[in-house]
């Protein structure tokens, strides 16, 4: 079963972090007085890096910035749909100027940038799914910005109310396994958004509160190999189960600030 399953070449954007560090609380997994192991985020973050290379993936990178210690969730800084690029509003005034040194990226390497009118947080918030792009809100990313999202790509936008703060982000929640199906964990969307989930995706791969919590869901998929937190076992093995290969990758440092894998990888999508 797992040789019916094709991975694609992607390519991710990340951000090395050099600056990382839990100086603010704007989600309940963040606190301050926590210290971050900045040595260990180092080599989780490298590794990780080294994985999706072993994989074929490309990987490039946008340069830190002093004072910006969330810059490393590249994720959060854009959405990438048809070499068309949605940057980033973001909610909490402390991470509003990461969006600069991204989109400097983004224009240097000849993509034009529509910067939004509503908070909007990237791929924290929009998943682009195949035919449609999933776009959560509750938190952080506005239903405006759905709007104007849905305007831009010229892309259906299905919208998703997330009720649990933990999971903040729809890339805490939910991610793509391919161009159709998805991973996610039910209880954290309202029970009409669950409704959609369940009429979108009937095959879908759900995982459980403890899974969820170990960051399992902030996966990153080739559509073969599922980059996946080792915390989430039983989500690792209802993936093998289903013909996916899990390939775990350790970032807990990052679990600190509220992120994992997915937040700290942005795929450019040509």
């Amino acid at each position: 079963m797992t040789d019916t399953r094709v991975p694609s070449r992607r390519r991710y954007l990340v951000c090395d972090p050099g600056h990382f560090a839990v100086r603010y609380a704007i989600n309940p997994w963040m606190c301050p007085d926590r210290p971050v192991d900045l040595a260990l985020a180092q080599r989780q973050w490298h590794m990780l890096v080294d994985v999706y290379r072993a994989h074929g993936h490309t990987v490039e990178s946008v340069k830190p910035v002093p004072g910006l210690p969330d810059m490393v969730f590249a994720a959060n800084a854009a959405v990438v749909v048809g070499g068309r690029v949605l940057g980033s509003l973001f909610l909490a005034p402390e991470r509003r100027p990461e969006s600069v040194p991204y989109e400097t990226w983004f224009k240097a390497e000849g993509f034009d940038v529509h910067r939004p009118e509503s908070v909007c947080e990237g791929e924290g918030d929009l998943v682009p799914a195949g035919r449609w792009i999933l776009a959560g809100t509750g938190f952080r990313t506005t239903r405006e910005a759905h709007h104007e999202a849905q305007e831009f790509f010229g892309v259906p936008v299905i919208g998703l109310t997330l009720v649990d703060p933990y999971f903040y982000h729809l890339d805490t929640a939910l991610f793509a396994l391919d161009e159709e199906n998805i991973a996610y964990y039910p209880e954290a969307f309202s029970p009409g958004s669950r409704e959609v989930l369940a009429g979108l995706y009937p095959d879908a791969v759900t995982a459980t509160r403890e899974d969820a919590m170990a960051f399992g869901l902030n996966s990153v998929s080739d559509g073969r190999h599922v980059f996946v937190s080792p915390g989430a076992t039983a989500l690792a093995a209802r993936l093998a189960d289903r013909g996916y290969v899990p390939v775990p990758v350790d970032l807990s440092e990052f679990h600190k600030a509220g992120g994992g894998i997915k937040c700290c990888t942005q795929e450019i999508r040509s």
